[in-house]
């Protein structure tokens, strides 16, 4: 291993350098969450630089060949962070694939970041190591400690409890060479993911349960950071038809109908198709509620590892559901004009309990009715303020059941304004920033 490398020297502004997996120009809610961030903490005294692999996600291949995305370029970000980019390995949707895809952009960001970082005048303070990909902890570790800067790591989900009722390791349950050498994978992931949170000077969760957990475990110092949303989301300006809206208004061609009687109740499912998301159950559940002679109309928009198996699974059960492609996310708002009702549903496996998809901050400002098949943490946000209704996870036919109420009643339950309340005053960037702000000073003063 190198020598370590002697701390920053004292300077006005706090640099920082982030380890991702995501980084612009890709979508996503990591993306936008440090997009958001960097643009708020700037101007708080932070600067940045980043190590992230070229643009992309999802596919799996190049989505830009300009040249600043290639392996090795430097270029200067939309908010000024110096943006180093790792290599990268073209993966298809296979966990394993994707997994090689983390480990290669991980193990070139330790000597990118040696090369470009370890000058005085670039030497960060702190590094943050966002999960997932998992692999982007451990180069942000060895940079931290190579180059004498507090280690941060930031878990966005709740690993690595998710390991195991995820399968990602494996899911047979047969006896056998395959399952034991898959039960001590799961066991030595979990054992190296925990000693190095163990490590961090500073953890970071979006949740307070799962920072509630890790304290329990003996963490030492855990913050809460949230997922958010923009401010801007949280009104319904859009909503409010114009005094002098014309006809060819969107808003006044919408028809005063009943959702389930006069036309189908419109469910939207707007994000990631993939291991986590419980979409099986949604088109099991639409299935069953076309079966009982009532209007439905879902749209699942959005891409990943089972969207070719949501939309056979939709097919073969003739169930009322669309799979569509994934629109840029500054043009949801028209696919939530169009929905009665928002779809947020994850398995129910443990560790979810722990977890608040960013999308329930984003419906929840934008105040729209939620359908949440969720539990924990989420499925109590949702409850206690009123922003919209929650059945248990995993089950169709409570889903089904739920839906079949509201084609009857002809109506979807209003969202309350503490919903969109709570958002402003707690996810909104704003606050996560200054948030983050102040962990990341205390912990740089330290």
């Amino acid at each position: 291993m190198p020598p370590r490398i002697a701390g920053p020297a004292p300077h006005l502004r706090q640099r920082v350098l982030l380890v991702t997996h995501h980084f612009t120009p890709e979508a996503g809610a990591p993306v936008r969450r440090w997009e958001a961030l960097i643009e708020r903490l700037s101007p708080l005294g932070f600067e940045f630089g980043v190590l992230a692999p070229p643009p992309h996600h999802a596919s799996g291949k190049l989505i830009d060949p300009a040249p600043q995305y290639r392996p090795g370029r430097v270029s200067t970000g939309p908010r000024g962070e110096r943006i180093v980019r790792t290599c990268y390995r073209a993966h298809s949707t296979g966990l394993l694939s994707r997994t090689r895809d983390q480990v290669v952009a991980a193990a070139s960001a330790v000597p990118l970041g040696l090369r470009h970082f370890r000058h005085r005048s670039t030497r960060p303070h702190i590094v943050i190591g966002t999960v997932p990909g998992i692999p982007s902890m451990f180069a942000a570790w060895a940079l931290a400690r190579l180059l004498g800067a507090k280690y941060v790591v930031e878990m966005r989900d709740a690993w690595p409890d998710l390991i195991a009722p995820s399968g990602m390791l494996g899911t047979s349950s047969r006896l056998g060479v395959r399952r034991r050498l898959r039960l001590f994978l799961t066991r030595m992931a979990h054992r190296s993911i925990t000693r190095l949170q163990s490590r961090a000077d500073l953890v970071v969760t979006t949740t307070e349960t799962f920072g509630a957990v890790l304290r329990e475990r003996g963490q030492r110092s855990v913050a809460v950071v949230r997922n958010g949303t923009k401010l801007p989301m949280a009104t319904h300006e859009f909503d409010t038809p114009r005094a002098d809206a014309g006809a060819s208004d969107p808003l006044c061609q919408r028809p005063p109908d009943r959702p389930g009687v006069d036309r189908p109740l419109r469910a939207l499912y707007l994000g990631t198709i993939g291991r986590a998301q419980s979409l099986d159950c949604v088109v099991k559940a639409a299935a069953i509620v076309a079966q009982r002679g009532h209007k439905l109309e879902v749209r699942i928009v959005g891409r990943g590892a089972h969207t070719a198996r949501v939309r056979h699974l939709a097919r073969r059960l003739e169930a009322p559901v669309s799979v569509e492609t994934p629109v840029p996310h500054d043009e949801a708002l028209e696919l939530y004009r169009w929905a009665d009702t928002a779809v947020i549903a994850l398995h129910g496996w443990g560790p979810f309990e722990w977890t608040i998809p960013s999308k329930v901050y984003e419906v929840m400002a934008r105040g729209t009715t939620v359908t949440a098949a969720l539990a924990g943490e989420a499925a109590d946000l949702v409850r206690d303020h009123g922003a919209g209704v929650v059945v248990e996870p995993d089950n169709p036919e409570a889903l089904a059941g739920l839906w079949c109420s509201w084609c009857e009643a002809g109506a979807v339950p209003p969202v309350s304004p503490d919903a969109a309340r709570w958002v402003e005053e707690h996810a909104t960037w704003d606050v996560l920033a200054e948030e983050y702000a102040r962990v990341l000073g205390g912990l740089a003063a330290s």
